[in-house]
């Protein structure tokens, strides 16, 4: 059962997670959430905006309402590695879809699964009260991903020192806000949606029949796995046969 899958792909990472390396690696995923400063007044706002207006090379500015509250762009890229599930035979979305919030995958019951170009770029007009559950949400209408929404994270992604570092957002974090201290550069901060593969496996919660698919898809693996170093260590013995 292909939802059975993804469920268990998300328990299984989380439960057989493996001690981190001490090596240093290129790519780090920090979970440890950082201070937050005191809220900016509407002038400090303005002066950020004003300043970031200033730093960008296309029409994607930032506006201040009169309200405080402003609106921007954010690039979101996708870095899915797992099939997504979307409704079967239903025909994109259109601008007439959108005007009218027609939610296309209500029209069928027909499920199918594929994946989502890698690294694929979706830039998102959003709002300074936009947060990161609603980023999700969205991205998920526009791809008509019909997927939980809890198996998707959006993580912020910097560059220090050579290396790579994702930080996974909280839900009720607001992207605009990162994107204005941050400035209009992406090398500085981009935005990434990643599967969410943090979160602790409650095994009560899962019926018998599913905890009993969940060791046929591991013993599956297993099987596979043990063909796989079969096969190496038989072609390096091969290999030696033929040297000797």
């Amino acid at each position: 059962d292909e939802d059975l899958e993804d469920c268990f792909f998300t328990a299984k990472t989380s439960f057989f997670r493996s001690t981190p390396s001490k090596v240093p690696a290129k790519n780090v995923t920090q979970t440890v959430e950082e201070e937050k400063p005191e809220p900016p007044t509407i002038q400090e706002i303005k002066q950020r905006i004003e300043k970031y207006n200033a730093k960008v090379t296309n029409c994607l500015l930032m506006k201040l309402n009169e309200d405080g509250t402003y609106t921007g762009f954010i690039k979101v890229h996708l870095k899915l590695r797992r099939p997504v599930t979307v409704p079967a035979g239903i025909r994109p979305q259109s601008i007439y879809d959108a005007l009218k919030e027609v939610n296309l995958a209500d029209m069928t019951d027909k499920r199918t699964s594929f994946y989502l170009p890698l690294d694929a770029i979706k830039q998102l007009h959003i709002s300074s009260t936009t947060t990161v559950s609603e980023v999700i949400q969205g991205l998920l209408k526009k791809f008509m991903v019909v997927d939980n929404p809890q198996k998707f994270a959006l993580f912020k992604e910097m560059r220090k020192d050579g290396q790579v570092l994702f930080q996974k957002l909280p839900l009720t974090e607001y992207p605009l806000y990162l994107r204005l201290l941050a400035g209009p550069d992406t090398d500085v901060l981009s935005f990434v949606l990643k599967e969410n593969e943090t979160g602790e496996v409650e095994w009560d919660a899962f019926s018998i029949p599913e905890l009993q698919n969940f060791l046929m898809i591991l013993d599956k693996e297993e099987k596979d796995k043990i063909q796989q170093v079969q096969k190496k260590y038989e072609k390096f013995k091969q290999r030696l046969q033929q040297t000797l």
